[in-house]
């Protein structure tokens, strides 16, 4: 086997292990399970997980397992914290906590008080900003009184999704404007050596910039392939769940994608009867999206897994 070949390989075992473990945070993880869906020696597996991802494997289930409960404090604000240890794998909300203030410097119900406050003061400085320019154009048009004050309402739909496999390139690192970058000069050209270009194309963001650090954010970028399907180059394969969505239709740059995603989360959901769940989040661009190469605008729907809360 070639070392390119080989390299690939050991990839693509990596990817199943944290593609199962983030579908699975709730279970008990233990490291020979884990060493067999990736088909390496229980014996050596923990070495290869901590030279691979530059972190123990308990260190990374800690990290993840806190990142998404911080994420879930702030987007359902209704669920008890041991409601939220439990659901991200936690025995007890003694060791969620302890483990949280390891993470973030504070308990989750201070995490949670600061959250809540820091969206409060965001959203009165932004009222007090519209309420502001409505009084200079009200000047401006000689005492005409404008009647649009208040921000519109998020136009948010509940949708069932049938589950689709995609191929895919991963990047590791900052969201914004990297991922512009990703998708011109990795990811277009290889669809285009695909014959790919008019599938259903996929952006998944793994982890909450909020929360994770920049450098360990992961997005995966690809589109739909029939099952049989033999992806090109460093691709890797996987299926996008089923099931309810919550998807706001989205049309801007992509410095304007996160600030959407964080007002879904942050916004609309705490307030909707939803919560989230353990299927990830993603950017759906239908074959008939938009993008105009001039200005960097471009469109898609934001799709949030949800249930019932």
């Amino acid at each position: 086997m070639s070392t390119l070949k080989s390299r690939d390989v050991y990839v693509d075992r990596m990817h199943r292990v944290i593609e199962h473990i983030d579908q699975h945070l709730d279970q008990f993880l233990d490291l020979e399970s884990l060493a067999e869906i990736a088909h390496f020696s229980p014996f050596h597996f923990h070495r290869l997980f901590s030279a691979w991802m530059g972190e123990t494997l308990g260190g990374y289930l800690r990290r993840r397992r806190c990142e998404i409960a911080a994420t879930r404090l702030v987007a359902q604000p209704r669920l008890g914290i041991l409601q939220i240890a439990l659901g991200v794998g936690f025995g007890s909300a003694e060791a969620f906590t302890h483990a949280f203030s390891a993470r973030f410097g504070c308990s989750p119900t201070a995490w949670r008080l600061q959250q809540t406050a820091a969206r409060t003061k965001s959203n009165s400085d932004q009222a007090n900003s519209k309420r502001g320019q409505a009084q200079d154009e009200k000047s401006v048009n000689n005492g005409a009184v404008n009647r649009r004050t208040t921000e519109a309402p998020m136009k948010v739909e509940i949708i069932e999704r049938k589950p689709a496999t995609i191929a895919y390139l991963r990047h590791v690192g900052p969201y914004g404007e990297p991922l512009s970058v990703f998708w011109q000069t990795q990811v277009y050209p290889w669809m285009v050596a695909g014959g790919l270009l008019q599938q259903p194309r996929y952006g998944v963001s793994h982890d909450d910039p909020n929360v994770t650090a920049a450098e360990l954010c992961r997005y995966d970028a690809g589109c739909e392939i029939p099952p049989n399907f033999t992806a090109l180059g460093n691709a890797h394969k996987t299926v996008i769940p089923g099931g309810s969505y919550a998807a706001l239709s989205f049309k801007g740059v992509v410095s304007e994608i996160e600030p959407a995603w964080t007002s879904l989360l942050r916004n609309w959901l705490p307030s909707s009867g939803m919560q989230l769940d353990s299927r990830p989040m993603f950017e759906y661009y239908s074959p008939d999206s938009s993008y105009d190469p001039a200005t960097g605008v471009l469109d898609c729907k934001l799709c949030v897994p949800v249930m019932p809360l």
